[in-house]
């Protein structure tokens, strides 16, 4: 990376490269973006952007220095004895997501492709390592929020490679048996743990939602703090290669679903009641045990043909 006096005015000078697609984000990260179906997911109003910004005014306070040092070294005390790493983590609605290790950003391989779509990419990432700005450098507090946006968005991006390795599945595996990402709200899986996963790899396609190993299904967070997470932040894989390497917490699948009934009697499976009723949890069993019956009456009935 460039020292910061060869950028000096880097955020000046690649306004007009990075501004549009900065303003973009910006945007989407402050009135949300729209979901296929037609909803709007709240974005990051209100949830990050107010402690973000009070731990911008706090490190300029002391840079400053001043009455004001004094007034807001209470209240900054605890920004300043933490990372931006561990404060960010520690946000409220921010439980889904791990500490990423220093070590894992500052390798450039690990890194690969993502200067590519975050914009500001090296303020962004001299935020996250908590790297001092030099003192005859100064951004508007415009260009302040567009990177600490691009910050949130580069953690996530991060965070989405790293879980997927041996130290990140087991950052995620306390969080898991703490339940931390909530429970399964099906009735019949009991309160099963589940695990945060994404519907796309690629930022701003859609929010996180959390996958239940037993009924093998996803569902929306129950934290609406945590629903407005941009479910690329933790990718499709991380879920089921975390499963498959610790095999011990894969559930048993359901010994039961759930029969409609009324009253009392079932509803006939060949009904208009079930129609689009193809798949679901239970229901692809209960199509292989009548495929099963069918299977073994059709050889039943070729036994006794050969047998006459």
């Amino acid at each position: 990376m460039d020292g910061k006096s060869s950028r000096s005015s880097g955020v000046g000078s690649s306004r007009g490269s990075a501004q549009q697609s900065g303003a973009t984000y910006h945007q989407n990260v402050r009135e949300g973006w729209r979901e296929p179906d037609g909803s709007v997911k709240a974005g990051d109003n209100g949830h990050h952007g107010g402690r973000r910004r009070s731990r911008s005014r706090s490190r300029d306070s002391r840079g400053a220095g001043g009455a004001d040092d004094l007034e807001s070294s209470e209240l900054s005390l605890s920004d300043d004895e933490s990372t931006w790493i561990s404060w960010f983590t520690s946000l409220r609605g921010n439980e889904f997501f791990c500490e990423v290790d220093d070590e894992y950003i500052q390798d450039d391989f690990n890194l690969t492709g993502l200067s590519s779509i975050v914009p500001y990419y090296d303020y962004a990432l001299d935020l996250i390592l908590d790297v001092e700005m030099p003192m005859d450098e100064t951004l508007t507090e415009e260009q302040q929020e567009l990177i600490e946006s691009a910050a949130e968005m580069l953690y996530g991006l991060i965070h989405a490679r790293f879980v997927v390795t041996s130290r990140g599945m087991a950052a995620m595996a306390e969080k898991y048996q703490n339940q931390n990402f909530g429970r399964c709200p099906r009735v019949l899986c009991h309160g099963q743990p589940v695990l945060p996963v994404g519907r796309s790899d690629l930022p701003r396609n859609y929010t996180v939602n959390v996958y239940c190993p037993m009924c093998q299904d996803i569902y929306h967070p129950k934290s609406s703090r945590a629903a407005s997470i941009d479910g690329a932040y933790f990718g499709t894989t991380f879920p089921h290669l975390f499963l498959l390497s610790r095999p011990n917490l894969i559930p048993m699948m359901p010994s039961t679903s759930y029969v409609p009934r009324i009253y009392g009697f079932r509803i006939n499976k060949e009904s208009t009641y079930f129609r689009g009723y193809s798949s679901g949890p239970g229901r692809d069993r209960q199509r292989e045990d009548r495929e099963r019956r069918r299977l073994r009456k059709q050889s039943t009935k070729e036994n006794s043909a050969v047998s006459r």
